[in-house]
Order: C-alpha cells, then sequence, then structure tokens
C-alpha cells in the first residue's frame, strides 16, 4: 500500500540532504551519496521502534543491535547514484548490492523509502528497486568463499559508513573492523564511487590479512544469458549477464569488469557466478553495473549491451582504468 508523502516531508528531506552533504547542490547533481538513519526511536531487540523522521547524516556507526529489516535505517544502508542508475548496499550480515532502475536523470535518493520504509519495491514515477538479492551476492558485492560455502558479514566487531559527494564523483566508505569468518578475524575496507554520466561503480577493497576467499559476483537469475571476455591484452575481462532478469520483470544486464591478475578462480555456485580474488593485503579496484531498459535512452537489447561491454573493455585495455 502506497502512502502519500507530504511537501512539508520533501522539504525536510531536502534540507536534510543539503546540511549533512555541507550544501552540495543535488538539484543540478548528477550524481549522489548518502545514508540516512532514526535516531529519535529505540531499540527493542532486534527492531528500531518509533522515531519520527530519517536524517542524513555523513557517518554512521553502526548499532549494535542492527541486523536486516532492523528499520533504523532508510532503504537498509548507504546509497549511492548517478543521473543514470542508483545502488544501495544491504548494511547488515548479507552485505549485498542492489540496482535501484531509474527513470529520470534527477537525483531521487532522498525520496526512497520515505513514505514506507520498503514502498521502493513498488514501482513510481522515478523507478524501482529492481533486483531481487536474496541469499545470492547481489552485484559486484563482497562475501568470502570458502569450502563451497559463502560466508558473510555474521560477525564484525563494529561498521562504520560514511558518505561524501564532490561535482565530479560520489563516494560510499565501508570500514569493517574484526570481521570474522572460520579462523580469520581481519579488518576490511569497501570504497564504492560512481561518476556523473556512467553506469559503473568503481569498487575498491582492502584487506589487512592475507586470507583465501574474498569474492565478488553477481547474483544468478532466471532467464539470463551468461557472458564472459577478455580484453585485447589479456589484462582486463569481464563476466556480465543479460535478460528479463528484473523484479519488473523487464530487461536487466549486469556486469562486472576484473583485472585478471587479481582473480584466483571463478565458481559457479546455485545462487551466484562468483570472482574469488587472490590474497593480498594490497588495495584492489574492480567495477560493476547494472543497465536497466527503462532508464532514458537505456540499452534495450543483448547486442547494445555487448556493445557498451566491449566499449568500456577497450578503454581498460589502452588505459588500466575507466
Amino acid at each position: 500500500m502506497k502512502t502519500k508523502i507530504t511537501l512539508a516531508t520533501l522539504l525536510l528531506v531536502g534540507i536534510t540532504a543539503v546540511n549533512a552533504q555541507k550544501k552540495y547542490d543535488i538539484k543540478t547533481a548528477k550524481t549522489y551519496a548518502e545514508i540516512s538513519a532514526k535516531t529519535d526511536g529505540k531499540w527493542q531487540g532486534r527492531k528500531y521502534i518509533g522515531g519520527t523522521v530519517f536524517k542524513n547524516v555523513d557517518r554512521l556507526k553502526l548499532a549494535p543491535e542492527h541486523t536486516d529489516h532492523s528499520f533504523d535505517i532508510r532503504y537498509e544502508g548507504p546509497g549511492w547514484e548517478s543521473n543514470r542508475i542508483g545502488y544501495r548496499l544491504y548494511l547488515d550480515w548479507r552485505n549485498a548490492i542492489d540496482i535501484f532502475g531509474k527513470k529520470t536523470p534527477e537525483m531521487i535518493l532522498p525520496r526512497v523509502g520515505q513514505d514506507n520504509f520498503d514502498s521502493y519495491h513498488e514501482m513510481s514515477d522515478w523507478g524501482a528497486d529492481i533486483l531481487k538479492a536474496g541469499k545470492a551476492i547481489g552485484i559486484g558485492s563482497i562475501d568470502r568463499y570458502l569450502n563451497n560455502e559463502k560466508l558473510h558479514f555474521r560477525e564484525v566487531d563494529s561498521t562504520i559508513a560514511t558518505v561524501a559527494n564532490k561535482t565530479t564523483e560520489s563516494v560510499v566508505k565501508v570500514q569493517y573492523y574484526g570481521w570474522k569468518t572460520a579462523s580469520d578475524k581481519i579488518d576490511f575496507t569497501s570504497e564504492l564511487t560512481i561518476k556523473p554520466d556512467e553506469l559503473y561503480t568503481q569498487h575498491k577493497i582492502q584487506a589487512s590479512k592475507e586470507i583465501k576467499g574474498i569474492c565478488t559476483g553477481i547474483a544468478k537469475q532466471k532467464n539470463t544469458e551468461f557472458l564472459k571476455k577478455d580484453s585485447k591484452n589479456k589484462k582486463w575481462a569481464y563476466i556480465a549477464t543479460y535478460g528479463v532478469q528484473s523484479l519488473v520483470p523487464d530487461k536487466l544486464g549486469m556486469a562486472i569488469f576484473y583485472e585478471v591478475k587479481t582473480i584466483e578462480n571463478a565458481p559457479e555456485t546455485d545462487l551466484d557466478y562468483l570472482l574469488v580474488f587472490k590474497p593480498t593485503t594490497k588495495a584492489t579496484s574492480f567495477y560493476l553495473l547494472g543497465a536497466w531498459e527503462q532508464e532514458p535512452n537505456g540499452i534495450k537489447s543483448k547486442e547494445e549491451f555487448v556493445k557498451y561491454l566491449d566499449q568500456k573493455l577497450e578503454i581498460l585495455n589502452k588505459k588500466g582504468k575507466m
């Protein structure tokens, strides 16, 4: 059931976004990142009860009670967008990246989830949440794959998310302290950067200790075709899926561009197409993206999607970065 957003609410959202981002002009922006939480309610077990309004902040330390569907963070974590597409990260044990399909070049995140916690699952004038992550990895997020099992972020001492907006890019940074999987405990950093006029997000990751199994990937969906290609110099490659795989349902393409030398193996599971990174403490960058057919002037066929991917791969082949 949809709930109407009042003018007063929209004005408050706009003011909060501006204040949190130090007068970043969201009306003219081509990228935007935010994290928005309630602070005037109270915890009852794992649920956040009450609170009058979500407030945008530049930095948020996750409450120890927080889990999936705790209702303290608007759309469950940080969000970031360009004038073409939006993304969000479930800031809980799932740690999956989801996609907001956009039908407008305007920045829409300040409106998302204000009228009802999960109203963004319903199609609206701006678009909707279009990817079902479920127990899968989403698109380009991080887990650990060990002994044929995908290990999430169930045990973390503390998690801190920050956001920053500039005219040239918007950035979400998440620092996980004391992430425990199997017999290892490490600190881990994710930095997600989106630029104007682009579909892709650069994802830079870094671990405090060399451990096996750090992975990313693409969630498997029905009615899709799997695609893979190496660059001419064999230094970069992409994996991708394309088909009627959005929640609408309609056509959606998803892809990850990665540096070949950083990958140890690429297992396929019932839920995901995975890329497992070689153990390292050095920063590693890759690129994730979604391409939705309802985006204005969007990619509407497999042929268009492959052409787009090949153009980006050629840029990586020549420059080593996008």
